[in-house]
């Protein structure tokens, strides 16, 4: 099994390629090898991915920066090493940086591609299913402060990506599931980002849900592919959010800011967005944007794979606070994307802050 997805962005005549297979993890060095000859690299792994599979990608020890798991770790400090790395290494801009881990790997690789020398070619391997789905295609990299999530960043695509579907296979439980709910968030938006594609993420999860959560790899292949080309529509109509791509914030800026104040530590980024995805929905119905019958079956497909409501003491203040410091506020005012029909979303700017912030309070309370 093997397909291959293209990217083009004409905003800046960039264009690669995504390959999804399920081939041995060796057959992916080999490949590797050959992609990157002549050239020096430096390979950043998860700590976890480099345990797991450091017989199966032997890449030589002075080329491999390891770094620890956690969102927590993709932060300034984790930055100036790496950027200190590819100095010690004198790796020039002909070069490549390696990326094989999940989101924070691939985050935290992208923005130092981007900013060392002004850029260097980058190439994503993600592991986990959220950084197949999401984070390792469309060109976000970024890291944290301890106020903001991805605040320092920059839009810098790679050179290619490659998806194994075999890093699934040892995947801990919750971080697999930190995977679906991101994919949840694309069967609610898929009426923005269809395109020439049909309409069918939110009955391909419905149906095939036990398959899906076993890990069938057959399944997982089609779920991959189905979230990316919604991906790549929307990044290819808008590549810097200026516009469409912000329906991908769906759940998310109430996400981020609940990791932000539990200081990324106690929370996946999946649960986080399932949380604000859901809030954002409650939100939906009481303001009539959406009815009934499509949030029962919202709440009814969220539910149906197994994810259950966080019941997290919120100083309601402070995650208004640190929504206004969501990268998508502009001028004190809170932007918000918000189911607005089935399968379809639209940004809304909070105009009574004071009054989200009381429906919130019960909502939390």
């Amino acid at each position: 099994m093997e397909r291959t997805l293209a990217i083009s962005i004409p905003e800046n005549d960039k264009y690669y390629d995504i390959y999804i297979n399920n081939e041995s993890v060796e057959s992916l060095y080999k490949e590797l090898l050959v992609r990157t000859k002549n050239r020096r690299r430096v390979i950043v792994f998860s700590e976890k991915v480099y345990k797991l599979y450091s017989k199966n990608l032997p890449f030589p020890k002075n080329e491999i920066f390891i770094l620890k798991d956690g969102e927590e770790q993709k932060n300034l400090k984790n930055y100036i090493r790496l950027i200190e790395k590819l100095i010690h290494n004198r790796m020039t801009r002909k070069d490549v940086l390696i990326a094989i881990g999940g989101g924070v790997v691939g985050d935290l690789s992208g923005y130092a591609a981007a900013t060392y020398m002004r850029g260097i070619n980058f190439i994503q391997v993600p592991t986990t299913l959220l950084s197949m789905v999401d984070s390792s295609v469309g060109g976000k990299t970024a890291i944290d402060m301890p106020s903001a999530k991805n605040i320092l960043g920059s839009f810098y695509q790679p050179e290619c990506v490659y998806i194994n579907l075999n890093f699934l296979k040892t995947l801990c439980e919750r971080q697999y599931m930190s995977g679906i709910g991101e994919v949840l968030k694309y069967a609610f938006i898929e009426g923005n980002c269809c395109n020439n594609e049909p309409k069918s993420l939110f009955e391909f999860l419905s149906i095939n849900s036990s398959r899906i959560l076993s890990r069938d790899l057959y399944f997982l292949e089609k779920l991959v592919t189905i979230c990316l080309l919604y991906k790549i529509n929307v990044v290819r109509a808008d590549e810097k959010e200026a516009g469409l791509r912000k329906v991908l914030n769906l759940g998310h800026t109430l996400g981020h800011a609940l990791e932000t104040l539990t200081k990324y530590k106690k929370y996946t980024h999946g649960e986080a967005v399932i949380w604000g995805l859901t809030l954002i929905f409650n939100w939906a119905l009481k303001n009539c944007y959406i009815d009934t019958v499509y949030y029962k079956a919202a709440m009814d497909l969220i539910s149906l794979y197994g994810f259950k409501n966080i019941r997290e003491k919120i100083k309601t203040d402070k995650l208004i606070e640190l929504m206004l410091l969501d990268k998508k506020a502009d001028s004190g005012v809170i932007k918000l994307i918000i189911p607005n029909g089935a399968r379809v979303v639209t940004e809304k700017e909070l105009k009574n802050v004071y009054e989200f912030k009381a429906w919130l309070s019960d909502q939390i309370g």
